[in-house]
């Protein structure tokens, strides 16, 4: 059988996809976040942008119900009702701007989403913090959200503005992986419905996206075990370093494309 029916790069490819895949849950189930930006950067250097786009929608969902719940349904329900109007947002903007993948050229979706990738790793790892004033804390929450939602259901990626948001508001480091993991989860159920109707997720893709899933959780097992182990500060550095990259080799394929 011609594995290439069913993997457009054969059997190397697949096995590059499950070594990014493990990688990426790695990265997230040791800080919480990042997972789709390593997926989608790292797929889309030997993939069709909306193929990588589908490998990543079933692992992020699925890793994203244990990140949320993981704490405890209570816990869940509490970061939903404090950040309510923020998800609320995202998962609007993800379901309209969804529908847009498959008009959008690839180009213009690697060369935005490298820039926002490297921008905001860059800007993390100077140790700069942006501090939201309680009185326009409304207002950058939409803006901040809508933001989010629109990269989101163009590229599967709506961490960097949520991480970025929730950094400005103050949240302690559990209350911001949990609210994390609330985002995620909805913006990813949102994302799988939305693409099976736009038809980045059909009868190819769903399957192989499914596949991923045991890597991702073998990935983020092995994450979580490193948070309670090693430096977080130090790793979260490494980590950034590793999406400056990630980041701008989506901007180089951009320009590739023009």
């Amino acid at each position: 059988m011609d594995l290439t029916l069913f993997w457009p790069t054969g059997p190397g490819g697949a096995i590059a996809a499950v070594a990014i895949t493990i990688l990426a849950a790695f990265v997230k189930g040791a800080t919480g976040f990042a997972m789709p930006m390593i997926m989608i950067s790292g797929l889309a250097t030997f993939l069709p942008g909306e193929f990588a786009l589908a490998l990543l929608i079933i692992p992020t969902l699925v890793t994203n119900v244990i990140q949320a719940f993981g704490g405890g349904l209570d816990h869940a329900l509490d970061a939903a009702k404090r950040y309510w109007r923020y998800i609320a947002i995202v998962l609007a903007c993800i379901a309209v701007s969804a529908q847009l993948v498959s008009v959008m050229p690839q180009a213009v979706l690697f060369l935005s989403l490298g820039v926002a990738i490297s921008g905001f790793a860059l800007w993390q790892l100077t140790g700069r913090r942006i501090t939201v004033p309680p009185h326009l804390k409304v207002r950058v929450e939409i803006m901040v959200g809508a933001v989010a939602g629109l990269i989101g259901g163009l590229s599967g990626v709506w961490g960097p503005p949520t991480v970025a948001y929730l950094s400005a508001s103050g949240a302690t480091k559990n209350e911001s992986v949990r609210v994390q993991g609330v985002v995620y989860f909805a913006g990813a159920c949102v994302l799988a419905l939305a693409h099976l109707r736009s038809g980045v997720l059909n009868a190819q893709t769903l399957p192989l996206s499914a596949a991923m899933v045991l890597p991702a959780l073998a990935g983020l097992a092995i994450g979580m075990q490193a948070r309670g182990r090693m430096d977080e500060q130090l790793f979260r550095r490494c980590t950034l370093v590793v999406l400056i990259v990630a980041g701008l080799n989506l901007v180089r394929r951009g320009l590739a494309g023009f």
